[in-house]
């Protein structure tokens, strides 16, 4: 049964193995059992109901809540050759009938639809001509109220379910649910005897960061100027925060959209369309964009505002690094930002119960915001996870590399205008006495006349109002609740007036950019990818995601046996695409070769015996001799049996080293005895014939993740070469 789902994963989806906790949830499904799967957003909980859907009987149903979300995963479907379609509040009743009646003759596998149109008689009239096999429930954690994003829409499902003929298979999923939740939606969605999955939280390729007490604006900026080219999330608070801060970025001269409920349908639709085709390259977002997106090669996630609870945090820093690639999620904390959820919880009109469990999760992301221990272990133990590692050695607690400097001095002068004003203004007023500003209500306060006032005249304001929110969240000073929060001194701050204790702070190096050496390549097939996507009126990442066009970079495939290895191409796209990519490899790996068939037809193994002959040598020499006609491949062979090393050659040659590694695949595949074990260092040799063994020669990527990170990518395509392992597509 699980070889049936590998096959779909590696024809439709290009990949050869199924991610932790991927093939269970499937297995549970195929074996026709009611699955509750708790998944982490990048932990690909898509292909967890897509796959039982293409190898089940009839129609699957799948709830979604965005109607933005619906169009990115048909779209992406469609991409890889599976039939789907989406039934939401865009189309008219003639084209929702159509598409039903499609799916009735077996034209679609998957029908997306929204909670809400399961509330419309006329709609579960229509769907009564469907034979509904599967329902996979997306964002199930809606359905309870003590979920964080209850959406009563989705109490209907139950209702739903009793009035079909027939109860279908149901699989619900989601990316954060507490064991309370988890309840809620066995008994709301009336599961029968589900199996329960909680796959691990972890997501190790993320890189987890708090700052407190910083310049929200300067540090933003410096950011995302040092990422222009990277696609990334601003999330902020309010409506009104997304504007001022997309504005600003635009000034700035970074290409800035902005997404939240008081713009209007076309213009969010215009602004979330620019973001995927890669129009602009961020997107600042009241938080509730957080499940309108589906774009995998989101490279950071910024959090302007804290969120209310962890549950939201998780989920929406999760949207970065969906392609399993290096993401970075940072988290900028301010006090404000706690009397701001404080009253926003306030104002609902939760009952008291629900009302003191928001007060609870909130402060949970107040500890987590100051707490000096690992971040990523903090998260796991929060969803339940036992047995965390101490340090996970991927975040700001574990890679603490700030400069510590001393600011006692500082901090004495602030306690001390605060405790002269009396401890009943704010921060904006404290900080314009320090810095000596003469204004009107200064003066009418008489607080001009204060030994504090003009203090720190050489600080900038700004600076002053960073300091005191800083000293706020570092536990020395207090905001008090309501909407004109005043500053208070707490007993910390009276041990530092004394000069009983000092108090220091961490400066963060200005954020920059590596760049690896085959960024050129990599930058190459991004705008290939751009080209393609514009043509084909896609989002780029539908093509190819970033992962995949970095393996081929790294890799350099010259031919359709060698870009099938590539983890997630796939049949249909390497027919749709395969050859302008390798056209382009081609072009700049291996110069003058553009015209060499992409097809390997070639023979794959000539006899070593044969090829060290004398006369193949002397042939290969004299096709040396008149160097305009023999291939560069060959030259960099050739050079190095005179006895040149791969870096001599990358010299005088002018290429990069990764170009001299694709020359001797070349060589091998053209049927030359490259010797391959002058590359292979002994003691890999057995690791990564085990690691084939376990995974497969067909896709480099998983070989690669199960090896230690200094085995590098060309030693495992010299193993593959060396034992002629060509996997199922040769």
């Amino acid at each position: 049964m699980i070889e049936k789902a590998l096959e779909v994963l590696q024809r439709y989806f290009g990949y050869t193995q199924f991610r932790d906790g991927q093939q269970k949830v499937i297995l549970s499904l195929l074996q026709g059992s009611d699955t509750l799967a708790i998944m982490p957003t990048g932990a690909g909980k898509s292909l967890a109901y897509q796959i039982p859907a293409l190898l089940s009987e009839g129609t699957t149903l799948v709830i979604s809540p965005l109607i933005s979300l619906m169009k990115d995963q048909v779209d992406a479907l469609e991409q890889y050759g599976v039939p789907a379609t989406f039934i939401n509040s865009s189309l008219t009743f003639n084209e929702v009938r159509s598409r039903i009646g499609r799916a009735a003759a077996g034209k679609y596998k998957l029908l997306y639809v929204a909670p809400e149109r399961l509330e419309a008689d006329s709609f579960r009239g229509l769907l009564e001509t469907l034979n509904v096999s599967f329902l996979a429930i997306d964002e199930a954690h809606c359905v309870s109220q003590w979920g964080h994003d209850f959406r009563p829409s989705y109490l209907h499902l139950g209702p739903f379910l009793k009035s079909l003929p027939r109860k279908p298979l149901i699989g619900a999923f989601t990316a954060t649910a507490t064991e309370e939740v988890q309840s809620d939606i066995i008994r709301l969605l009336e599961l029968k005897k589900p199996k329960v999955f909680v796959t691990g939280f972890d997501r190790p390729n993320l890189t987890f960061s708090t700052l407190r007490g910083e310049n929200k604006k300067d540090f933003v900026l410096e950011y995302t100027k040092a990422h222009a080219d990277q696609p990334g999330i601003i999330y902020a608070g309010t409506r009104k925060e997304v504007d001022n801060l997309q504005n600003f970025l635009t000034k700035s001269g970074l290409k800035a959209g902005k997404y939240h409920a008081g713009m209007s349908d076309e213009d969010r639709k215009r602004s979330q369309d620019d973001f995927l085709f890669d129009e602009i390259t961020v997107m600042v977002a009241t938080n509730a964009f957080g499940m309108g997106i589906d774009k995998s090669n989101v490279r950071y996630v910024i959090h302007y505002n804290m969120p209310k609870n962890m549950e939201a945090y998780y989920q929406e820093a999760g949207r970065a690094g969906r392609d399993g690639e290096p993401g970075e999620c940072l988290l900028l904390f301010s006090p404000q930002d706690v009397v701001l959820q404080r009253y926003l919880i306030e104002q609902t009109v939760f009952q008291p119960e629900r009302k003191m469990n928001e007060l609870k999760k909130l402060q949970g992301m107040v500890d987590y915001c100051h707490t000096p221990r690992c971040l990523r272990k903090t998260i796991l133990e929060y969803f339940g996870e036992e047995d965390v590692v101490e340090e996970c050695g991927n975040c700001s607690s574990c890679n603490d590399e700030r400069e510590t400097v001393d600011i006692t001095v500082e901090a004495q002068k602030i306690f001390s205008c605060i405790y002269r004003m009396r401890e009943r203004f704010g921060i904006a007023l404290v900080a314009e006495v320090l810095k000596g500003s003469r204004k009107a209500k200064i003066r009418e306060l008489r607080f001009d006349e204060l030994s504090t006032h003009g203090i720190m005249q050489e600080v900038a304001l700004q600076e002053i109002k960073d300091l005191i929110n800083y000293l706020v969240a570092e536990g020395y000073l207090q905001l008090t609740n309501g909407e004109y929060p005043v500053v208070k001194l707490l007993p910390n701050a009276v041990s530092v007036l004394k000069g009983k204790a000092k108090v220091t702070r961490k400066v963060s190096p200005k954020p920059a950019r590596e760049k690896s050496e085959e960024v050129s390549l990599f930058d190459q097939l991004r705008a290939l990818r751009r080209e393609i996507a514009l043509r084909e009126n896609l989002p780029p990442y539908m093509i190819f995601a970033d992962s995949t066009l970095r393996e081929m970079a790294q890799v350099c495939p010259i031919n359709h046996r060698a870009m099938i290895r590539i983890s997630g191409v796939g049949e249909r796209k390497l027919e749709k695409y395969g050859d302008e990519f390798l056209e382009a490899i081609r072009k700049f790996a291996f110069p003058g070769s553009e015209n060499l068939p992409v097809k390997s037809n070639q023979p794959l193994e000539t006899s070593a015996h044969e090829l060290e002959s004398k006369a193949c040598r002397e042939t290969i020499s004299s096709e040396i001799s008149s160097s305009e006609k023999v291939s560069s491949h060959l030259q960099t062979f050739m050079m190095y049996r005179e006895g040149y090393s791969l870096e001599d050659i990358a010299k005088m040659r002018k290429v990069t080293p990764i170009t001299v590694q694709n020359h001797f695949v070349r060589c091998s595949m053209d049927g030359h005895a490259v010797p391959w074990d002058d590359f292979i260092p002994s003691e890999q040799e057995a690791h990564i014939l085990e690691a084939i063994q376990q995974v497969g020669g067909e896709k480099l990527r998983p070989i690669k993740d199960l090896l230690p990170d200094e085995v590098e990518w060309f030693t495992i395509r010299a193993v593959l070469e060396k034992h002629k392992i060509i996997g199922n597509q040769a």
